[in-house]
C-alpha cells in the first residue's frame, strides 16, 4: 500500500498546530481528531481504511492519508505529504493498535509479529519519520498505550507485551530528545467504549450469557471506582492536554485514564462485595 491523500482539508488556512493522528478513523483516534479540530488545529488522520478516514475528514475538515504506519516507506511518504500540505508538524498522536488476543501458547509466529507490528512498530516508525519536524517545532508525541501496558489480562499476551513496549518507547524518546525540545508522554486508558472494545464485549456477553454489551461493560467495570467505561472523548481530552503547551513541563510520563481501576487492591474485592 502506498500512502495517498484520501481528501484535502477544508480548513488549511487555519494557523493552528499541525496534529498527526494514526488510527484516526474511529474510536479514540477519531475523538482526538475532533477535539483538536474544534480547537483550531490542522488535523491529519492516518490509517489503512479509506472509508472511515474520508468520512471523518469530510466531517471536521482534516487531511486524510491512507497508509500503513508500520511500513517505513509509507510512514515517511505520509510525513512528507503532511509537510508539503502544512509546512510543519507539531504533534504526533500514535494511536494505532490492536491484535494479540491469545495466550503465549496459542500465539503462533505470524500472530506475534502482527501484534507487535500493529501496536509497537506503527508508533516507532512514524515517530522516527516525524522526528526532524518535531525537533524543528519543539513538538510533542503522545503514545496511546493501555492499562494492559501496566498489567496483564487473561489471554492477551501479544497485546499486553506490545502495550508494555510502548511505555518503554515513550521513555526512550523522552530521554533522548528532551534536550531538543521534544516532549513525549503515554496515555493508558482502561475500558473505553470504542468499536474495538464493543466487539470484545459482544463476544464476552455471548460467552457469559449476558443481555448485551451494556451488561458486559457493567460487569467488567463493577469494581472500578467510577463504575463505568470511558467515552472516547474523555481519553481525547487527556491526549489534547499532553499534546499542547498546557503540559509544558511533563515528559516521559505515563498517564493512567481508567476510572481508578489501577488503584484497586484485587485481593480485597471479595471483601468489598461482602460489605466489609
Amino acid at each position: 500500500m502506498s500512502p495517498t491523500a484520501a481528501s484535502s482539508p477544508t480548513a488549511a488556512s487555519i494557523d493552528g498546530p499541525v496534529v498527526v493522528i494514526t488510527g484516526g478513523g474511529t474510536g479514540i483516534g477519531a475523538a482526538t481528531a475532533r477535539r483538536y479540530a474544534s480547537d483550531g488545529a490542522r488535523v491529519v488522520v492516518i490509517g489503512r481504511r479509506r472509508g472511515p478516514l474520508e468520512a471523518l475528514a469530510a466531517e471536521i475538515g482534516a487531511l486524510a492519508v491512507v497508509a500503513d504506519a508500520s511500513v517505513r516507506a509509507e510512514a515517511e511518504a505520509a510525513i512528507q505529504r503532511v509537510v508539503t500540505e502544512h509546512g510543519r508538524i507539531d504533534v504526533v498522536v500514535a494511536n494505532a493498535g490492536g491484535h494479540g488476543l491469545a495466550t503465549v501458547g496459542d500465539t503462533d509466529d505470524a500472530a506475534w509479529e502482527l501484534s507487535f507490528r500493529t501496536n509497537v512498530t506503527t508508533a516507532f516508525v512514524l515517530a522516527r519519520a516525524a522526528l526532524p519536524q518535531l525537533i524543528a517545532s519543539h513538538g510533542q508525541v503522545v503514545i496511546v498505550s493501555s492499562l494492559a501496558g501496566l498489567f496483564a489480562g487473561p489471554s492477551v499476551a501479544g497485546y499486553t507485551v506490545g502495550k508494555h513496549a510502548l511505555i518503554g518507547l515513550t521513555r526512550s524518546l523522552a530521554r533522548d530528545y528532551g534536550r531538543d525540545g521534544v516532549r513525549v508522554n503515554a496515555v493508558c486508558p482502561g475500558w473505553v467504549r470504542t468499536p474495538m472494545a464493543d466487539a470484545e464485549m459482544e463476544e464476552f456477553a455471548r460467552h457469559a450469557g449476558l443481555d448485551g454489551i451494556d451488561e458486559g461493560y457493567g460487569m467488567v467495570t463493577a469494581d472500578v471506582p467510577l463504575g463505568r467505561p470511558a467515552q472516547p472523548e474523555e481519553i481525547a481530552s487527556v491526549i489534547r492536554f499532553l499534546g499542547s503547551a498546557e503540559s509544558s513541563y511533563i515528559t516521559g510520563a505515563t498517564i493512567v485514564v481508567d476510572g481508578g481501576a489501577h488503584i484497586v487492591d484485587v485481593p480485597t474485592i471479595p471483601l468489598a462485595r461482602a460489605g466489609l
